[in-house]
């Protein structure tokens, strides 16, 4: 194995909003990958999302020519990582393709949460760090103590850090530099079998399934025949290339390189991310390492607000999945809203972009359902099973356990705050674990259950702390917990798309404020209408719509008008009890709407 001097892969690393697509479109400036007129911001977020919120949900890879100050010639391989906590596996699998990275840290801002999430994770494989201190052109900016900071919370050396800013393109060639100086060529022996990692994959409306590849040993050609030792599964490589950032095709890649292939496969779910690919004619290589896949833990209920536009939203859903292999859904129908299909996400903001973009790429008007988690349920019999919707939860008297998923979630917050954090977090039943400070900045662990999270934690850790504390989470296991069902009955019929699972301690309160606002936005009847919170048979909260009530004693007058006003009374009275046996309650949108608001400003 011999390392391969002229070749540098490095991956760039941030919380979110610090800078790391500008810091990559002036890289690619500089080396000239792109003209003057190509140019433009963020120029490696394709998505028109990515571009309106400043964010990058998909990682991206590009490859340039440098000529260094000591005259020697070196290619650059960049990839630029999302920075959010629900991307995160897009961060693992893009360091695992590299040997460094750039640490971007906002001087104005500091170390946040996300910074140290993903600086653990490249320091976990060994990786060379490069710190960059961001934004210097800011009045705000305040070098000496963000170096303090990197030094005190996160303990990289800072001597060498580059100041640079991304929007005026100062200290853009010391970081390229010290890229050269600082960070290991890669190891390889292209006279090997090859050896391939599959780094990403998405589908491209002509060319079918792009692979991203990061060669290890070997080389990989046209027309070869290749294997992916995940399936067993032999293709012929039709195309091979790189990003400059335009896609360019070459005759091979050899070890140390990143590019892709495209091999005729139509489907998404034959790559999988981490996979090996090896030559089919020779001897089976071992597999490398690979990632873990990525696995929703975010589920809810996605339904056409018009029922005849099911099929538009499953084709969006299926199209949207060609390209997002991390998103699952399957058709599920619900008696209140007709039929729909529940949807797995990676957190919020996954779930957000999807149901944007499929209002926006595919023209749905969509409703959804309360997010929730995968509970773990344990039967008396000894058999496991899964749980994403809950109201397919087994009658209570068959559960011997319920395991709900917990994270490990990292706070980063000025310590102003740091009372209202920990009240948050205890009422979200969190456990502390840690607790430490960096000049003025407290950094707190939490073991949090993650359905308390999952809905609008970050909002409330925003709202509270005028935006200044940053939270990530990562997820540790699953513990058992008391849980609950809480169904919610609208004139005795249960409504299956307001069901929720949830802790025994906040049934009741729950069960009240579902029930005052159902009250409140459920239109009132002919007949009166009880809307109930139940818990398997028992009635925890109750209310009740009153019905329209008409008058039909106005026209009587004269003798024996009592005996007749109440023979008409009782006459009305055996109409209700009809129209509420066989009477259907509409239950409008806005109601569904309203309950989702109630979880988030609990």
């Amino acid at each position: 194995m011999s390392t391969i001097d002229n070749i540098r892969n490095f991956a760039i690393i941030a919380h979110i909003d610090h800078g790391k697509s500008t810091i990559a479109d002036r890289i690619i400036h500089k080396c000239g990958g792109l003209t003057e007129r190509e140019m433009k911001a963020q120029v490696l977020d394709s998505m028109d999302i990515e571009r309106e919120r400043g964010i990058t949900i998909k990682a991206q890879t590009v490859k340039l020519n440098y000529k260094s100050k000591n005259g020697k010639d070196y290619i650059l391989n960049i990839i630029d990582t999302p920075g959010h906590v629900d991307f995160s596996y897009e961060v693992s699998r893009s360091l695992y393709a590299c040997e460094g990275s750039i640490l971007i840290v906002d001087s104005t801002q500091g170390v946040e949460a996300q910074t140290l999430a993903n600086v653990y994770q490249a320091l976990d494989i060994n990786h060379e760090i490069i710190p960059v201190l961001n934004k210097i052109d800011l009045p705000a900016s305040d070098v000496t103590k963000t170096k303090k900071q990197i030094e005190d919370v996160i303990g990289i050396d800072t001597e060498k850090a580059v100041p640079c800013s991304g929007k005026t393109g100062e200290g853009i060639e010391d970081i390229l530099e010290q890229i050269i100086d600082q960070l290991p060529g890669p190891v390889g022996n292209p006279n090997e079998n090859l050896k391939c990692l599959l780094v990403d994959s998405w589908y491209d409306t002509y060319l079918g399934v792009v692979i991203l590849v990061r060669v290890i040993n070997g080389k990989i050609s046209k027309n070869m025949k290749i294997k992916m030792l995940s399936s067993n599964q032999d293709y012929i490589v039709e195309k091979v290339g790189v990003f400059t950032p335009k896609p360019k095709d070459v005759i091979e890649l050899n070890s140390g390189e990143i590019g892709f292939i495209t091999t005729g496969i139509k489907v998404l779910s034959e790559t999988k991310v981490g996979d090996t690919i090896c030559d089919a004619s020779r001897d089976l290589v071992e597999a490398l390492p690979g990632f873990k896949p990525s696995k929703p833990v975010v589920f809810c209920g996605l339904f056409p607000v018009d029922s005849s536009e099911y099929q538009k939203l499953k084709d969006g859903l299926a199209k949207l999945q060609l390209n997002d292999a991390s998103f699952s859904f399957e058709a599920e129908s619900s008696s209140a809203l007709g039929l729909g299909f529940r949807c797995g996400f990676l957190g919020l903001l996954h779930l957000e972009i999807i149901t944007e973009r499929l209002e926006r790429e595919f023209d749905v008007n969509l409703l959804t359902t309360t997010p929730g988690v995968v509970y773990k349920i344990n039967l008396n019999s000894g058999k496991k099973i899964d749980l994403q919707n809950p109201t397919s939860l087994p009658d209570p008297t068959l559960i011997n356990s319920i395991e709900e998923p917990w994270i490990k979630a990292t706070i980063i917050t000025p310590d102003q705050y740091l009372g209202s954090i920990i009240k948050l977090c205890q009422d979200k039943r969190g456990i502390q674990t840690n607790l430490t400070y960096s000049g003025n900045r407290a950094v707190i662990s939490y073991e949090l259950p993650l359905n308390e999270v999952v809905f609008d934690f970050n909002d409330r850790i925003k709202s509270m702390t005028s935006g200044y504390a940053s939270f990530d989470y990562e997820i540790t296991g699953y513990k058992e917990g008391e849980l609950v069902k809480l169904g919610i009955l609208v004139n005795s019929e249960p409504v299956d798309a307001l069901a929720m699972m949830i802790h025994k301690d906040f049934a009741q309160k729950t069960g009240r404020e579902v029930c005052e606002k159902l009250k409140d936005l459920i239109p009132r009847h002919n007949f009166m209408i009880p809307v109930q919170a139940a818990i398997g048979g028992k009635i925890i909260a109750r209310e009740t719509i009153k019905g329209f009530k008409k008058d039909v004693l106005t026209k009587i007058h004269g003798g024996g008008a009592t005996d007749r006003k109440r023979k008409l009374l009782e006459k009305q009275k055996k109409g209700k009890a009809r129209s509420k046996q066989f009477g259907r309650v509409e239950i409008p949108q806005e109601a569904f709407i309203g309950v989702l608001k109630i979880n988030k400003e609990k």
